[in-house]
């Protein structure tokens, strides 16, 4: 076996040195002794054991080896030299003074053995045994190592220094033992507030809940109720409500996001410098939903039997009615198609908005379109619903004998007697006209407004025409702008030949001389091509029935003929 580690390469050795320094665990001193015993194994009579005396600063058991740390290089370079020192001559020059083994145990073994070999020559005395070369090879390596040479090579330690200058302040930090990264990082993080979610339960009030749970005193909630301009979203809860607040690193609340509906809202913030209450407004998803029905009965029942909620059907009759008169125009088995759009939050509808409307009856053809620019409504072809309006209804210029005036004293009484037309002094006969399209709703006698004519238009506006000497129209005529209604006169309680006019919206009287008028007419150029880029994709839906939302249709046959006299 020693012949094959002779014969191991330098570095495979190098692999060795750790069984060696395993073998020092039980002593260098013993394997020289053990050395020592081969000279008396054939000695019946030698009962003593040799015992090598140690240094008084030796402690048994491993050798006192430093713990420097050295290069791998040098490690390995010293390493070698050791193991190859004991195997071939290597000259004292080359040797320094912590490289030089004391190895007189081992000469001082040689010497005894050749001197009793030279006294036992007879016969009668065996001689010693050979000391075996290998053993002695090995004896010297662990001495080598034993001695401490590659722990104590000043080489190696050369360049041990320190390169950190720790200040005394920088001392200071480590006085209550080692800083943990972690624990320091999320001691100087700052407080994040994160909202949290609350659900009313039965018996809460905010009074309650934030004194309990916000920190907050009483007069600190009265004065969050002033703040508030819905201060009943807190006063008045009713069971599951939710609503979101944040508290700061106290546990006083700092912030509180609360919902009148699904898109509406109010932020409040509290801070050292007071409340602040900002809106929210949710934006949701655009939905559109179609509906078909067929009339039987009244349009409004008809419209509500598709599906359409109440808010739908008005705004559906207001956009018909300047077209449509629901009580003449409309006949059982007519058919409609209403394109409704919406925003979705939180599965709930909200600001439904008509967006086209397709009518089919046996007395007319209708299809109107939202234009997004004007909110107004038109024709595939752009043809706007709400026409222009005239100012005046009539041709040449009339002196206004009375304008408008809420606070008019009555000619005849003397009492204060509001005004609500405008009188223009004009000759018995002459020919008045409709300012703008629309249907006649009322023709009649009255004492004190003489025969008089109602016409509703198609924008929702209306007009009457008082004290006429002879109406030219009947009641539910169709009427375009310009044509001949009637002829002014001097019926009624009057003071003279004149025309009272006036204008109406919404069912209330406005100066007809200064409120604002439709312009009305028909998109051209730019605006008529956007309008019908945006027209295609919604005819389409109307024609095909597919909006990729949900499509109503209902037929309401068993509605009785008597409602069709319903508005």
């Amino acid at each position: 076996m020693m012949r094959i580690l002779h014969s191991l390469p330098r570095t495979h050795k190098l692999l060795l040195l750790p069984v060696a320094t395993m073998v020092t665990v039980l002593g260098a001193h013993k394997i020289v002794s053990t050395l020592e015993d081969t000279r008396y194994e054939h000695d019946t009579t030698r009962t003593d054991t040799l015992l090598v005396p140690l240094e008084p600063d030796t402690s048994p058991g491993v050798p006192s080896l430093t713990l420097d740390r050295a290069p791998v290089s040098k490690a390995i370079d010293v390493a070698s030299r050791a193991v190859d020192a004991t195997r071939e001559h290597v000259p004292l020059s080359q040797l320094t003074a912590s490289e030089v083994v004391d190895i007189d145990v081992i000469d001082a073994a040689q010497a005894s053995r050749d001197a009793l070999a030279s006294t036992t020559d007879t016969p009668d005395t065996e001689p010693m045994p050979h000391i075996d070369e290998a053993a002695r090879h090995i004896a010297v390596v662990l001495g080598t190592i034993a001695s401490g040479m590659l722990a104590s090579d000043k080489r190696l330690m050369a360049d041990a220094t320190s390169y950190e200058d720790v200040s005394e302040a920088e001392l200071e930090l480590f006085d209550e033992g080692p800083i943990i990264l972690e624990e320091e990082i999320a001691a100087n993080e700052p407080f994040v507030p994160e909202w949290r979610t609350y659900t009313v339960q039965s018996g809460d009030t905010f009074t309650v809940l934030a004194q309990d749970r916000f920190g907050m005193g009483y007069s600190d909630v009265m004065a969050l109720l002033d703040e508030m301009p819905e201060p009943e979203l807190l006063t008045r809860w009713n069971v599951g409500s939710r609503f979101e607040y944040q508290l700061d690193a106290e546990g006083t609340l700092s912030a509180l996001r609360i919902m009148s509906n699904p898109r509406d809202g109010y932020l409040v913030k509290r801070g050292d410098d007071g409340t602040d209450v900002s809106t929210i407004e949710r934006a949701g998803e655009s939905t559109q939903r179609l509906y078909a029905g067929t009339i039987s009965g009244s349009f409004a029942r008809s419209a509500q039997a598709t599906g359409l909620t109440s808010a739908e059907v008005a705004e559906l009759s207001h956009v018909l009615e300047k077209k449509l008169d629901f009580r003449r125009d409309t006949r059982r088995g007519d058919r409609f198609e209403v394109l409704v759009e919406s925003d979705t939050i939180d599965g709930q509808s909200l600001d439904p908005r008509i967006l086209a409307v397709k009518y089919d009856g046996s007395r007319m053809d209708l299809t109107l379109l939202r234009n997004a620019q004007d909110n107004q409504f038109y024709t595939p072809d752009g043809v706007s619903l709400n026409p222009s309006f005239n100012r005046y209804p009539f041709d040449g210029q009339y002196r206004i004998s009375s304008p408008f005036n809420p606070q008019r004293h009555h000619p005849v009484t003397g009492r204060i007697s509001p005004h609500k037309g405008t009188d223009f002094a004009m000759p018995t006969g002459t020919e008045v006209q409709a300012p703008a399209n629309g249907r006649v709703e009322k023709v009649g006698n009255h004492p004190a407004a003489g025969r008089y004519i109602v016409i509703r238009h198609d924008n929702g506006y209306k007009t009457r025409y008082l004290h006429l000497s002879r109406p030219l129209v009947s009641r539910g005529d169709r009427v375009t702008m310009g044509d001949r209604i009637a002829l002014s006169g001097n019926t009624g309680r009057s003071t003279g030949p004149h025309l009272h006019y006036e204008i109406l919206v919404d069912n209330s009287q406005v100066n007809a001389m200064k409120v604002a008028l439709p312009e009305g007419g028909s998109l051209s150029g730019e605006a008529l091509a956007s309008f019908k880029r945006q027209a295609e994709p919604v005819l389409a839906a109307l024609e095909s029935g597919q909006t990729g939302t949900v499509v109503a249709s209902a037929q309401t046959d068993g509605e009785n003929d008597d409602e069709d006299d319903e508005g």
